[in-house]
């Protein structure tokens, strides 16, 4: 049989990718917080809001 050898450094990677993706989750959430943020303070309206996106749809007349 062939058994996996850990070594005394491998329980500290594992560890440290662990943290390192939770950071990255951590990143990712609060930049979409942000980009959301500022596309509702752009619009006025929340993301839902379908009034407002009815209102920029409409051809305009000329």
């Amino acid at each position: 049989m062939i058994f996996g050898y850990l070594d005394p450094g491998s329980g500290s990677m594992i560890l440290q990718a662990v943290i390192g993706g939770l950071a990255g989750i951590g990143v990712a959430f609060k930049a979409y917080r942000a980009r959301r943020a500022i596309n509702k303070a752009e619009t006025g309206s929340e993301a839902g809001d379908v009034s407002a996106v009815e209102e920029t749809t409409q051809p305009a007349e000329s």
